[in-house]
């Protein structure tokens, strides 16, 4: 990766971790769990709204933690809206994969290549956890569970 492209990415975790997108908790959410990253102290909820065909109508959420898990959680949040169940989860895979380097065959969509900011973190293991511990507590509160750990 150049150093310009690095830059860029920084730049755009910075402005998420700073000012993250759908910060805030949801009366009306159908969905949600915590989330937490024991090892570097990230803790969040992340609330889903769905509607009776199990698409994403609206995203959130709550916590703390490192610029990168904050900037994951920003952007997952404003991809998801519109999307299904299905979606989400196939959209999870191919993020996972992402950031650990692994090729199960999933990618990530044309209409989401802004994520591949996060493509770094592979190159730091203890990283990758933050970057998705938003996406592993998105996919708890599809599966209605109430809590998940990166441990």
């Amino acid at each position: 990766m150049s150093d310009e492209l690095r830059e860029l990415y920084q730049e755009v975790i910075l402005e998420h971790g700073k000012n993250p997108r759908n910060f805030h908790a949801s009366d009306d959410a159908t969905n949600e769990a915590r989330g937490n990253n024991p090892l570097c102290g990230d803790q969040l909820v992340i609330y889903l709204k769905l509607d009776g065909d199990k698409r994403v109508v609206d995203a959130s959420f709550l916590g703390k933690g490192c610029a990168i898990s904050m900037a994951s959680a920003s952007m997952m949040t404003e991809l998801l809206k519109g999307r299904s169940q299905d979606e989400a989860q196939s959209l999870f895979e191919a993020f996972h994969d992402m950031c650990t380097g692994e090729d199960n065959g999933h990618e990530l969509p044309d209409d989401v290549e802004k994520l591949q900011v996060l493509s770094g973190v592979r190159e730091f293991p203890t990283r990758v956890k933050c970057a998705t511990l938003p996406w592993h507590t998105m996919v708890a509160a599809l599966q209605g569970e109430d809590e998940i750990s990166t441990e």
